[in-house]
């Protein structure tokens, strides 16, 4: 007896990678309001915001970003669930797969210092194309008085400080681009212990 083959429903099929090589970062690693630290409409809510570029300065379409941050008080939250959001619970983590136009958006809190004499910033973690492992770099907010004295930022080169600093747009958001490579690339870090 021949087997019987069946047509299944194309609306039960669930499209996968059309190659076998990766990683494919927005296919299964983005969740449910991942991006959204704190929901949108609470009071002190930001949108973190911006562009992924490659060296070309053409905007890459599937990048995946992570971001780690205090809460506005320079504490960093150490509790459980921050995959599960339910919009009470500050976890100080997020995560966004960027636009087909390589645009991401975080909706957050703008973070404390967490140390003394250090200015805020957002931890921010790239996984890209072409990238054979994830990016570290920092997105400080814009106009404090602390930038000069950040260790951090007072070790770089003073024409290179400002590719680790947001704007401000006029409606308040704060804009974050991140150029892999090129002219104008972003500052990323390098960590103890990371390639282990």
């Amino acid at each position: 007896m021949e087997p019987v083959m069946s047509t299944p429903d194309p609306q039960q099929l669930v499209p996968t990678a059309g190659q076998t090589i990766g990683p494919f970062y927005g296919f299964a690693l983005p969740y449910e309001r991942g991006h959204e630290l704190v929901p949108p409409g609470t009071p002190g809510a930001v949108r973190l915001h911006g562009t992924v570029l490659d060296g070309a300065g053409v905007p890459v379409p599937d990048a995946m970003l992570e971001i780690r941050q205090a809460d506005p008080s320079g504490n960093v939250p150490a509790v459980e669930g921050s995959l599960r959001r339910d919009g009470t619970v500050f976890t100080g983590w997020g995560r966004c797969a960027v636009d087909p136009g390589g645009r991401y958006s975080f909706t957050t809190v703008e973070p404390g210092a967490t140390d003394e004499g250090s200015a805020p910033f957002f931890a921010v973690t790239v996984f890209a194309r072409g990238l054979l492992n994830r990016l570290f770099t920092r997105a400080y907010l814009p106009g404090e008085e602390r930038l000069e004295g950040d260790r951090l930022l007072s070790g770089l080169e003073p024409e290179r400080r400002g590719t680790l600093v947001a704007s401000r747009e006029d409606d308040g958001s704060l804009r974050f681009d991140v150029r892999l490579q090129g002219e104008g690339e972003t500052v990323f870090l390098a960590f103890p212990r990371h390639g282990r």
